[in-house]
């Protein structure tokens, strides 16, 4: 009995530490986000994003970076400032999950605005919001399938 309580305490702890990820370790995990964790880690972004938030990051996959001319996105991995303009350009301050979506406008951390449509799905700028709501500890990641850039 003592040890059968052992290992349930155990592996509850397993699946709870399992399931606390932050928004960095999250995307990684997903397996779909390559670039972007490249490109945040380039940035010098994964200590913010690891951060306690939370965050809203509209996150494109790496299907989304493979429409950005090879030249273009080496260009720009390379160029912190601008890397780290477009990174936080896709991240909004707080958690806010897809039912609480609204069209309009948006701050984004960058300083700019994002503009949400919901007509016919919902999209960020020019981006289609193609999954929802996976959640993190310090946040909630939106996958979208066009890398979105600051006016």
């Amino acid at each position: 009995m003592k040890k059968t309580l052992v290992a349930g305490l155990l592996a509850f702890g397993a699946m709870v530490s399992a399931q606390a990820k932050d928004i960095v370790d999250t995307a990684a995990a997903a397996g779909s986000f390559k670039t972007l964790v490249t490109a945040v880690q380039a940035a010098g972004l994964v200590d913010t994003l690891k951060g306690p938030g939370p965050f809203t990051v509209f996150a494109p996959t790496d299907e989304a970076f493979a429409k950005i001319p090879k030249a273009d996105l080496d260009a720009l991995l390379k160029d912190k400032a601008k890397l780290t303009a477009v990174l936080t350009y896709h991240v909004v301050p707080g958690k806010v999950m897809a039912k609480d979506v609204k069209a309009g406008k948006v701050k984004t951390v960058q300083g700019g605005e994002l503009t949400v449509s919901t007509t016919g799905g919902v999209k960020v700028d020019n981006a289609n919001v193609v999954k929802t709501d996976i959640a993190a500890e310090n946040g909630v990641i939106h996958v979208i399938d066009t890398v979105v850039l600051p006016r």
